[in-house]
């Protein structure tokens, strides 16, 4: 059934994204825009397309819901086996499992180190230009 439903899921998810479904739905538009007068623009006429689009909407939210979570779980997975197999450090592993408070601090951590090696590389820079080389790959200035 899990299955079943993961295929229609990401079926429905397809179409619906498609240039196709969106024409689709400005024809439905247009068709119910164009049958106003003939409805008089009535309170019918009116909740003929209200109803339909909440029903439509409120459907889908689920279906891409579905589909959102299994293409994070499958990206959260193949990140985790990124840094598993390089010289990253492990405890980036499953961090999508922190709290707000526990992701702030470790990106505020990242965010300090990041600075950290830009100042490095800017010294580095400013060294070589000073010692005669015009770029971090050695080149010399001319």
């Amino acid at each position: 059934m899990e299955r079943l439903f993961d295929s229609f899921a990401n079926t429905v998810a397809r179409w619906t994204g498609s240039p196709a479904a969106f024409l689709v739905c400005v024809v439905v538009v247009v068709a119910w825009a164009a049958a106003g007068p003939f409805f008089g623009f009535s309170e019918t006429w009116q909740l003929v397309i209200n109803t339909g689009t909440t029903i439509v909407t409120f459907l889908m939210v689920f279906l891409i819901q579905n589909t959102q979570n299994r293409d994070s779980a499958a990206l959260q997975t193949k990140l985790d086996e990124l840094i598993r197999t390089s010289d990253a450090e492990d405890e980036f592993i499953g961090i999508e499992r922190l709290t707000d408070k526990e992701l702030i601090a470790l990106h505020a951590r990242c965010e300090a180190a990041a600075k950290q090696s830009q100042a490095t590389l800017a010294k580095t820079r400013a060294e070589r230009r000073r010692r005669g080389h015009d770029d971090i790959n050695g080149d010399r200035a001319e």
